[in-house]
């Protein structure tokens, strides 16, 4: 699909900024720092142990949205096969231009359906990926309609079916990594470990030194004993207003 052919209502293409990729955008919602930090900690580039690196090792996103994790995964875990679940039509059409765009069709699959309805992929993947939506049902105001509402809020799953989903497709020893945020850890830790998904890393992120905490990430596995590990904690800026850290920096090359 040449740059700019069959854009929709409203919407553009934004360069990735690794691997030469690109990524359809609209409604208002784009992808934010969350998609790439948790890129970055499956690929092991924050201090996290990796996805375990297997031939044609098998990958799965759950609530993919527009397949901006896919597209960086594909780039930082070269031998992975993705596979990216998501229940919103329109921005799952937007991941499948995406693809074409990016020329990956041989390596990256997406499918429609809801993670409280995934069937058929029983101990599958090698690991699962996953940035779901931080805020409880009935928070905010209600507009169903809005791609931002839908993206952000619990509406047809939450932690529970997330957590669930991952430990039904994995692999035994399989890897599970999300991001949140840090007021939802409670909910977190008794979701994974209801879903024998044990809590093996830890590193919260601050926007700066010296800041509060503002998202978690967790890496987890399938049917492990419990040993939990504290990661350093990741500042996305230099706290002198200079921009990024050097180490964000080197997450986007």
């Amino acid at each position: 699909m040449p740059y700019g052919e069959d854009l929709r209502y409203a919407e553009r293409i934004d360069d990735i900024g690794m691997g030469g990729f690109k990524v359809v955008q609209g409604d208002g919602f784009s992808y934010g720092i969350d998609a790439v930090l948790l890129s970055a900690f499956a690929s092991g580039e924050t201090g996290a142990k990796p996805v375990k690196s297997r031939l044609k090792m098998r990958v799965a996103d759950l609530g993919t949205g527009n397949g901006i994790i896919p597209f960086i995964l594909a780039h930082k875990l070269p031998i992975s096969e993705i596979v990216g679940f998501e229940r919103n039509p329109v921005a799952l059409d937007r991941a499948v231009r995406g693809r074409e765009m990016n020329a990956l069709e041989n390596r990256i699959s997406f499918v429609l359906t809801d993670v409280s309805q995934l069937d058929g992929y029983d101990g599958f993947f090698d690991a699962v990926v996953t940035n779901p939506p931080y805020f409880r049902r009935g928070s905010g105001i209600p507009n169903e309609d809005s791609a931002k509402f839908i993206a952000r809020h619990e509406t047809t799953a939450g932690i529970n079916e997330f957590a669930k989903c991952g430990s039904q497709i994995l692999k035994s020893g399989g890897d599970f990594y999300m991001i949140h945020r840090p007021s939802r850890l409670p909910d977190i830790f008794e979701a994974l470990r209801a879903a024998t998904l044990e809590p093996k890393e830890l590193q919260l992120v601050v926007p700066s030194s010296n800041e509060p905490a503002n998202l978690v990430l967790i890496h987890a596995v399938a049917g492990a004993k419990p040993d939990l590990k504290m990661l350093p904690e990741i500042a996305v800026y230099n706290s002198d207003g200079t921009g990024y850290t050097d180490l964000i920096k080197r997450i986007y090359l």
